[in-house]
């Protein structure tokens, strides 16, 4: 008696029908999230430059800019309309638009370095250290000779925070970095430590500090828009805008970084290039941005969230949508700062961290209860 064979059927292989309807769907769910994040940020920009003490419709927003640049309207403004417009609004939209969208963009390409999802800019250090500079300025910036303090001026204060950043990204970089090799690990641990020194100096200066020195501390180290001048966001504003155009041509190797370090080597990635780009670029973006509005958290933390959990983890549909999303949300945030106590101004800061602290939260239970499911 022949013994009876059992031939299992493979399952159907996927079809290149299906392959391309499901590539087609992910384009198109891509696509139209750009275009609704795109829409979100104009109206963002329309709220923000309209509302407010002085009112200004959309049109008449539009007849001042053109009649800027000599095109005549038939839509009336006031004088005070064009004056607050320009030399308030409009540079407080625009720090808040680059300010927004460069952290959530470093925020989603240090996640994407790092291969951990609670990543933020603010990890190796760098916010820490623009704060320890500032406010070391805050506090002995009288003491200064007058050849350093007068020709910078008011430069002085955004001068400090911004060299402060880089010193400690260059410091942390140089400590994780042997034989021509950067070892993501031994940058994390670097930033920690930073992070903690670069707290406590904080905490020393803010003890021996008056109390006129104290509210600008404060009001500083919570964050805002406000004061911006059209100088100051000139000279912080190619830093940011540096993240916000060159950190999404790294998509490809932040992509096959998921898989791996070595993988990523691999597939012909140059690793220590997409290191030291990501590093310096988000260093410098959020360096700058620290600089102009102070320390504002949790937005490079919480939006690549939100964009993750809506298209994947693929950057090149991450990082554009991330810098459009924080755009947005900060805008939206500083509105909020504006309007919710008139006519004093709640630090942006707060309502950022508000929004941001349950979301951290929720974030560390979801992976609680996924590791409890193991």
């Amino acid at each position: 008696m022949k013994p009876s064979l059992t031939v299992s059927t493979p399952p159907a292989p996927t079809t290149k029908v299906q392959v391309d309807q499901h590539l087609k769907t992910r384009q198109l769910k891509a696509t139209t999230l750009l275009v609704v994040l795109s829409l979100l940020l104009v109206v963002s920009i329309l709220l923000n430059v309209g509302m407010g003490a002085v009112q200004i419709r959309p049109a008449e927003v539009a007849s001042i800019l053109l009649s800027r640049v000599g095109v005549d309207t038939s839509v009336p403004f006031a004088g005070r309309q064009e004056a607050v417009l320009m030399a308030i609004r409009l540079p407080r939209v625009l720090l808040g638009v680059l300010v927004g969208a460069s952290l959530a963009v470093s925020g989603a390409a240090m996640q994407g370095l790092f291969r951990n999802p609670l990543a933020a800019p603010g990890l190796l250090g760098v916010s820490s250290g623009a704060a320890l500079a500032a406010t070391g300025i805050i506090v002995f910036g009288s003491a200064l000779p007058l050849g350093l303090r007068d020709p910078l001026g008011s430069w002085l204060l955004p001068a400090a925070a911004f060299a402060g950043s880089l010193i400690v990204t260059l410091f942390v970089y140089s400590i994780a970095t042997r034989s021509g090799r950067t070892d993501v690990g031994t940058m994390l641990l670097a930033g920690v430590a930073i992070n903690a020194l670069a707290g406590s100096g904080t905490g020393l200066l803010v003890f021996v500090a008056d109390d006129a020195q104290l509210r600008d501390i404060t009001f500083w180290s919570l964050g805002s828009l406000g004061g911006i001048t059209w100088t100051r966001l000139t000279a912080a504003a190619p830093f940011m805008l540096a993240a916000m155009f060159l950190l999404p041509q790294l998509a490809k190797g932040l992509n096959a970084f998921l898989l791996g370090e070595s993988e990523a080597r691999h597939l012909g990635v140059d690793v220590q290039v997409i290191k030291l780009a990501t590093v310096f670029l988000a260093a410098a973006a959020v360096g700058a941005a620290v600089s102009v509005a102070g320390i504002i958290g949790f937005v490079g933390l919480v939006v690549p969230h939100l964009i993750r959990m809506v298209v994947g983890p693929n950057h090149h549909v991450l990082l554009p949508a991330s810098l459009l999303l924080g755009a947005s949300l900060l805008l939206l945030a500083d509105l909020f700062a504006r309007m919710v106590v008139i006519p004093a101004e709640l630090p942006i800061g707060i309502v950022t961290s508000l929004v941001g602290g349950p979301f951290f939260l929720w974030l560390l239970l979801q992976g609680r209860q996924r590791l409890g499911g193991l």
